[in-house]
């Protein structure tokens, strides 16, 4: 038996931006919830979320890497091809949805400041994809 408390807790990473609010800008228009606007900006998304905070290290921030899953990857990757997400924030293409090795199918998205995100669709039956 653990001693380690156990109720509501959420884990929330923090995340480099090098524009704070153009970083803003673009997970708005993901469609993450901003909560909290103020010397850091908190951002929902499902069950989860996280801090973009106004510090930026480029060996970091290019080497910071998120997963998003998601239970249907193709709505996502029509939501972000309807973005102009290069165009909006002079990020990279976004990568369409292609299975990995590993057996994830996959989008990815980079930021404003070089975090790649990984945004994966849940397998059925795989417990550790919930």
């Amino acid at each position: 038996m653990s001693n380690v408390p156990s109720g509501t807790e959420q884990s929330r990473p923090f995340i480099p931006t090098k524009n704070f609010d153009l970083s803003k800008a673009f997970y708005e228009s993901l469609g993450f919830e901003k909560v909290l606007d103020s010397e850091v900006a908190i951002f929902k998304t499902g069950s989860g979320g996280f801090l973009l905070q106004r510090r930026y290290n480029e060996d970091w921030a290019v080497n910071f890497m998120m997963q998003l899953m998601v239970d249907d990857l193709d709505a996502w990757w029509a939501h972000i091809e309807s973005l102009d997400l290069p165009g909006r924030f002079g990020v990279p293409k976004p990568k369409p949805p292609a299975v990995q090795p590993w057996g994830l199918r996959i989008v990815y998205v980079v930021d404003p400041a070089g975090v790649l995100w990984h945004i994966a669709e849940r397998r059925d039956g795989v417990e550790h994809d919930k």
